[in-house]
Formats: structure tokens, sequence, C-alpha cells
């Protein structure tokens, strides 16, 4: 999915680079993050506030106090570490029952939404700020998704289980491999030279349909694997291999990880429970990896917080202004006119929900990757990656925080949550 003119974000050599990144991590710095995440946890919740939006506060402290220094958030260790177990277990709770009726609009979404906030970001970028097209186009294309880490973690702090939520956390999912495939053209483009219309379609094609093959194959393994054991801990072995075993076979085929990864939580997630997975063992399976959402959210989110402190926002004053502004016009350029063209249909959005959509879709870890993943030769590089970290910090803050409000006004969190409940 993403090997870059030699830059390369593919699996080729990924257990020397996933080393070297994890080195960064030693035992006692995972253990004092932890710590810290699970304190946070509690406060966040006592307040009643996002908990994602608790832990980049105290990354950012821990950056401020010189307390872990030495961990770095790098573009291996999202991509390999963390993203995998994240978009599986998020593929994995998804029904693909409620999903079905919503596929043409999430799939519109996820595609064409996806160009047209990427082309609205890139053109603000390029006529407001001054950058030239290739660091607009580039920061257009790794902006544009939206992030399922934040999306999703929002809404399970919440309990929301509307249609909103399938709708967002589903986009959320699929994006993310079609915004990593426009980077990775954009990207190849910028570097080596403008490909043909056809190399593009070919290239593309190839990115998610070799993507969803991987998981398709990897997936289907598992399960019949599975299907002869009746010890959970097996079970849950076999899940960790195809969470991370299709994101690396796909990679290593220069295919998309992520749908792979997707596709092999979904098939795996709804033909285990009609049975291929054992009872016990699907009760197991979703409590490890819920827990191991867990885990990898409260790194993700304490790592950007103290990325994010490092970085001097203030010296970028104006383009991070403006890329706050045009990445939301993008998102709504996006959202309203293709909700639009299903307005006539049953599966029409609410005008209210799009309202939602437009103001939930939070960017994070992907973005980062992406950002982080530029080469040393590319115009404005360092400005980019800070703008790029500055619209995620305005995202997990002030929209994350904000969010709550919102949707507690819509009437999709009517009552407070059994969580919240719980810590009076």
């Amino acid at each position: 999915m993403l090997q870059m003119a030699g830059q390369g974000v593919c699996a080729r050599g990924f257990p020397e680079r996933i080393i070297s990144d994890n080195m960064e991590l030693s035992l006692e710095r995972i253990e004092l993050l932890l710590l810290i995440a699970a304190f946070v946890a509690m406060i966040a919740r006592r307040l009643r506030l996002p908990y994602t939006t608790g832990l980049v506060v105290a990354g950012g402290t821990l950056a401020f106090l010189h307390v872990a220094q030495g961990v770095e958030l790098t573009k291996n260790l999202i991509f390999a570490s963390f993203l995998p177990p994240l978009v599986f277990e998020a593929a994995l709770n998804i029904s693909w029952r409620r999903l079905r009726p919503e596929i043409p609009v999430v799939s519109a979404l996820a595609t064409l939404g996806v160009f047209i906030s990427a082309a609205v970001t890139s053109v603000g970028m390029h006529y407001a700020v001054g950058w030239e097209w290739s660091a607009a186009l580039l920061f257009g294309a790794l902006i544009a998704a939206t992030d399922p880490v934040s999306v999703i973690a929002m809404f399970k702090e919440f309990n929301v289980r509307s249609r909103l939520r399938m709708l967002l956390e589903s986009e959320s999912l699929f994006n993310d491999g079609t915004a990593s495939v426009v980077f990775v053209i954009v990207l190849a483009a910028v570097t080596v030279g403008i490909p043909s219309a056809g190399n593009i379609a070919g290239r593309f094609v190839f990115i998610v349909g070799g993507g969803i093959a991987c998981g398709l194959l990897v997936g289907g393994a598992t399960l019949l694997v599975a299907g002869r054991t009746t010890d959970h801990l097996v079970e849950i072995t076999f899940t960790t291999v195809a969470a991370y075993g299709s994101f690396l076979i796909a990679e290593h085929f220069q295919a998309s990880g992520v749908l792979a990864t997707l596709t092999a939580g979904l098939l795996i997630g709804n033909i285990g429970r009609n049975g291929a997975i054992s009872e016990r063992g699907r009760v197991a399976v979703e409590s490890f990896w819920e827990y191991a959402a867990f885990v990898v959210n409260s790194l993700i989110f304490i790592l950007i917080g103290m990325r994010e402190s490092q970085l001097r926002f203030w010296s970028y004053g104006i383009p991070v202004a403006v890329a706050m502004g045009v990445v939301l016009v993008g998102r709504a350029a996006a959202v309203y006119p293709i909700c639009a063209a299903f307005s006539r249909s049953n599966v029409r959005v609410s005008f209210q929900h799009q309202n939602l959509m437009l103001w939930g879709g939070l960017r994070g870890a992907l973005a980062l990757a992406l950002a982080l993943s530029l080469p040393a030769s590319l115009p404005h590089r360092h400005e980019v990656i800070t703008v790029a970290f500055a619209v995620v910090a305005f995202s997990v803050l002030v929209q994350g925080l904000t969010m709550p409000v919102f949707l507690r006004m819509a009437g999709e969190i009517p009552h407070r949550t059994h969580r919240e409940a719980d810590h009076d």
C-alpha cells in the first residue's frame, strides 16, 4: 500500500524497522504510560470528558515535565504496531447485517468523499497559503480521511449505538484505505512523474482489490483452522495472527494492509458469530481485542500528545489557521452533496446526522503516519508535518471535546451512560 519511491512504508523490511521503532518503547516506559492512561481514563470518565482528549493532554503534560523521554511516535510504529489491532478490533464488532444497507452511502463517502475533501483542501492550501502544488496535494491526501481510532474511541466512550455510529465508524475504516492509496499515487507523481490515467486506475484497483483479497484469504484460513479447536486461547492466537498477518502480507505485495485487516476482521467477526468460533472463544476473543484496543489507543494518543507538545505551531500560525478552516470546508464539501444524492432513497441521511458527521470527522493516527513518511526533499516538509499535527490536535481537543455536547443535543446520548453512572 505505501511503497513510496524509495521512502517505503510497505511491509518489505518491516521486521527490522519495527524492532528499531519499538526499541523506543521499553517495558518500563510502556508500564508507565499504561499506568498514566488508566488514571486518565478514570478521571476523564468521572468528569464526563472524552478519554482520547484526556490522553493527548496527558501526553503533552508528560513532555512538558520531561517524563518518559526518548519515546517517539514514528510512521512505522503507527502502521506496523498500532493500526492493525485497532482496525481489526473495530471491524470485528461491525455487523454485516447492519452495514450492508449502508454500503451505498459509506462507499460514496469513503471514495468520492475522500477525493472531494482532498481536492478542496489542496486548492485551499495552494492559493491561500502559497504552498507548492506538490506539498498542497500531499497534505490534502493525507488529511482527507477521518480517523477510525479517534472516531471509534469517541463513540465507545459515550456508548452511542445509533445509525450515526455505523455511518461514521464504517466510513472512517474504509476511507483509511482510500486515502492511503490516493497518498501513494500523489507521492509517486510528485517524486517520479505523473503516470497515465490507465496506470493510476490500474494501480488503484490493484491496491484496493489486492488488500481485500489478502483479507479474505487470511480471514477464511483463520476461520477454517480455528473451527477445529474449542480452546479459546488458541482461537485468540489465530485472530492475532490474522490481524497482523493480513496487514503484512498485503503490504508485502504492495496492496492495502488497512483494507486487508479490515476485511479479515469483518469476515471473522461475522462468520465467527455463526459458529465458526466456539461460544467461549467468541467471548474471549471479543474481550481480548477490547483490551488490546484500549492499550493501543492509550499509547497512541499519549504519544500524539507528547509529539505535538514538541512542535512550534505558532511558527506557522497562518498555515495552521488556514488548514483548520479548509479541512472543515473540504469535509463539508464531501458530506453534504453526497448525502444529498441519497436524499430520495431509503438510505437518506438526516440533516442532523450530516451536521454531526461533519463535526465528528476527526483526524488522527493515519494522517500523522502519512505525514511522517514524507520524503525529506519535499518542499515545506517540516511545515506540512507541523500543520498536520496542528489539525489533528484541533480535531481531538476542540472537536473531540465539543462533540459529546452536540451528540447530547441531538439525542444521540439521551441518558448518562452506564459507565458514567457507575462512577458516581
